[in-house]
């Protein structure tokens, strides 16, 4: 058994996972490895699958410290921070404020724009009329407010707008529509502030969804990406910038796209990137020579930071 960070010794550690958003599955595929892993390195830790009796449960289990490995809706987007907040128990990974931020893909792509990080170009539609929609396809669509790829369609002929978009709508609130840019899918997972080594994503299929993000086999990922020292720069300065912009802590992903000129596109940042045997989080920072139980313990590190 290996010893524990300095001022967690005998505190239990609540790793917070399921809960009641469309990613619960692989909300519990990511709680599960984390509990593992930190059980390994020696902490008390214990599973709590996220139901609306969350708080009770908390208290019933005497958690002195949260580990968040929720995702989605309810988890992701502040919700659960805010009630760990008013019960007083510390939490792993970013704050309220920038936890809801970055799980509303408009809200966060306008801080993109005042801290003039590139970003594609971007429309909102909160109800299912196009009238006013000007970009021209080919363009993505997805939820305004899902992880994972849900929901998500590209559209190259304007006929199929409107199916893309009702699909998006179910989901609950607003439709972003988004300049779809022709490039290399590329991601930048950062712990505690340090960027890990690039991935590149090539999904066999040319698009990386729910299907391909976890299915073995049907995305090939290059780690490192290959890039130019002067491109890799430009990419995780603008990864780096687009976590500080929005004040997220702990451990986060950055998704971009390289388009042309060598120009890197941030296209959204995970507050609670996936830590399953397929995520990019952990191929990154294997890849920096840290073990799996290396990375839940570092992200456990920020747990009782300030937040926001």
């Amino acid at each position: 058994m290996r010893s524990v960070i300095r001022g967690l010794k005998g505190k239990r550690i609540g790793v917070l996972m399921g809960g009641l958003s469309e990613e619960r599955e692989i909300s519990l595929l990511t709680g599960r490895a984390i509990l593992k892993a930190l059980k390994q390195k020696g902490y008390d830790a214990v599973g709590i699958d996220v139901g609306r009796d969350i708080a009770s449960v908390l208290v019933k289990k005497r958690i002195d410290v949260a580990f968040i490995a929720l995702h989605g809706r309810y988890g992701e987007d502040g919700c659960v921070q805010g009630m760990l907040e008013v019960m007083g128990i510390p939490y792993t990974g970013s704050g309220v404020r920038s936890s809801s931020v970055a799980m509303d893909k408009i809200s966060a792509k306008k801080v993109f724009l005042h801290h003039g990080i590139s970003t594609a170009r971007f429309e909102a539609v909160d109800k299912d009329d196009l009238s006013g929609i000007r970009l021209k396809p080919p363009v993505v669509v997805k939820p305004a407010t899902q992880g994972s790829a849900i929901g998500v369609s590209i559209v190259r002929k304007r006929a199929d707008l409107p199916g893309a978009v009702r699909k998006a709508l179910r989901f609950g609130g607003a439709a972003l529509v988004e300049e779809f840019i022709e490039g290399r899918e590329l991601t930048v997972s950062i712990l505690n502030g340090r960027a890990l080594p690039v991935i590149e994503i090539r999904p066999k299929d040319g698009f990386y969804d729910y299907r391909a993000k976890y299915t073995k086999g049907m995305t090939e990922y290059l780690v490192p990406a290959l890039l130019k020292k002067p491109v890799e720069d430009k990419v995780v300065g603008s990864a780096l910038e687009a976590y500080r912009a929005l004040k997220c802590g702990g451990g986060a992903r950055v998704d971009l796209m390289l388009g042309k000129g060598d120009v890197p596109y941030v296209l959204e940042v995970n507050t609670i990137p996936g830590m399953t045997e397929l995520s990019l989080f952990p191929k990154a920072a294997a890849h920096a020579g840290m073990t799996y139980e290396d990375v839940a313990e570092e992200m456990l590190k920020g747990a009782g930071l300030d937040k926001d």
